[in-house]
């Protein structure tokens, strides 16, 4: 069969954002959570896209090299024409965490290029380059990455460059150059998206181009599908009475969910973010007792361990081997416990190296498109894939720190999803 594409996710919240792309607009997809067995694989087979989500994201360039080539393997066993790279569309990264240039040249090794297409804008997300610099919209303004209010001071790997040829220097040897008019002949090929008309001629230069290894955010799905309007329906989603959330974002727009959610229906259990940082076993007790006391009163539990930036423990957890995954990974063990022991069918994780931590913890294999969030792309409700039959066919949402409107917790449990 002829495969339209293969992607590798940088974390899990940035695969499902391709995946809503592409299932979308008709093209069916699934999303693993890791390297499927052949009798896992099987039923997805004949699928056009299929995609791998991990953890680079949140990794170094000694794990990249460790991990990545083995994934970029597996991908390109697939046959596809396009096999994606995919980073966040705020390109938050640095020469020590989330490299995207050691992944550039791990993958153009692999799929032996010399020069790799990379994309970046993303109108849909409103994500926006122009003459090599990256802007972000945020509360209705657009601003320059490294003066946006949130990711120019992001906790892990903070944005202090918007020329993404510049930030790009200081990751990797491969030059990176504009590509709107002619391809390089070496190195990183940059292509402007900052409107519908550069992301139709970026979609057509990418389907002209001989196929192989691309990197860039889900704006490289959303330029090869343009200008298609036509989107695919899916069945209505029910309201559910109740559903939980298990939260570790520090981000604004979390933090004004999170308000949003106790103003409506939801309870908080607020979680030390050290103890669970220091795998305090006591403390996942403690919340998962709390959540199942909520539920029981016919509540939904809201488990978090931050309330925006002023709350980031920062210096804290960075002192702690491994911390931030260990919360990740605590939270999506509470979460385990609770769906095993409630039956609940609907759950939330918000926060991206969260979500790619905690969805580990739940033996999970694959995810496919349940229903789009038309008001907030990037952060579909998902079914779930998973030889525990309790956990088989749940309906789960990732959610990155600075996706969805301020009622997209309400909004998921009541099936209103305008």
């Amino acid at each position: 069969m002829s495969r339209f594409l293969t992607y590798y996710g940088d974390d899990f919240t940035g695969s499902t954002d391709v995946m809503e792309a592409l299932a979308s607009h008709g093209v069916e997809t699934v999303m693993f959570t890791r390297m499927p067995t052949a009798a896992e694989f099987a039923p997805f087979q004949n699928y056009a896209a299929i995609g791998l989500a991990g953890t680079s994201r949140s990794q170094t360039p000694h794990w990249m090299d460790e991990n990545l080539p083995a994934a970029f393997s597996w991908l390109k066993s697939l046959n596809a024409k396009f096999c994606h790279y995919k980073v966040c569309s705020t390109f938050d990264s640095s020469p020590s965490i989330g490299n995207i240039g050691r992944a550039a040249e791990i993958g153009a090794k692999l799929f032996e290029q010399a020069m790799v297409p990379l994309l970046v804008g993303a109108p849909q997300l409103k994500r926006y380059t122009y003459a090599g610099n990256l802007f972000a919209g945020y509360l209705g303004e657009t601003y320059r990455i490294d003066r946006h209010p949130v990711m120019s001071r992001h906790p892990v790997t903070p944005m202090h460059e918007a020329d993404l040829r510049l930030h790009l220097a200081k990751q990797t040897s491969l030059t990176t150059a504009l590509a709107n008019t002619a391809w390089p002949e070496r190195g990183l090929g940059l292509l402007d998206v900052h409107d519908a008309t550069t992301q139709a001629a970026a979609g057509q230069r990418l389907h002209a181009w001989s196929g192989g290894f691309v990197v860039g955010s889900s704006g490289v799905e959303y330029a090869l599908l343009s200008p298609v309007t036509d989107r695919v329906t899916f069945a209505p989603l029910a309201p559910v009475a109740k559903t939980i959330v298990v939260s570790g974002s520090v981000s604004p727009t979390t933090e004004r969910q999170i308000a949003a959610a106790l103003r409506n229906g939801f309870t908080a259990v607020p979680v030390d973010a050290i103890r669970l940082a220091s795998q305090d076993q006591d403390a996942k007790h403690e919340a998962l007792q709390a959540a199942l006391k909520i539920l029981e009163t016919g509540k939904s539990p809201l488990i978090h361990t931050a309330l925006g930036p002023s709350s980031d423990e920062g210096d804290k957890l960075n002192a702690i081997p491994d911390g931030r995954r260990h919360i990740g990974e605590g939270l999506g063990a509470i979460l385990k416990t609770v769906l095993e022991k409630t039956k609940l069918r609907r759950a939330i994780i918000a926060g991206g190296d969260s979500s790619s931590h905690a969805l580990s913890q739940l033996e999970i294999y694959a995810l496919t498109t349940r229903m789009p969030l038309p008001a907030t792309p990037g952060s579909p409700l998902c079914n779930a894939h998973s030889n525990d039959h309790t956990l088989n066919g749940i309906e789960i949402a990732l959610k990155g720190g600075q996706v969805g409107g301020d009622d997209y917790f309400a909004q998921l449990r009541d099936g209103k999803l305008s």
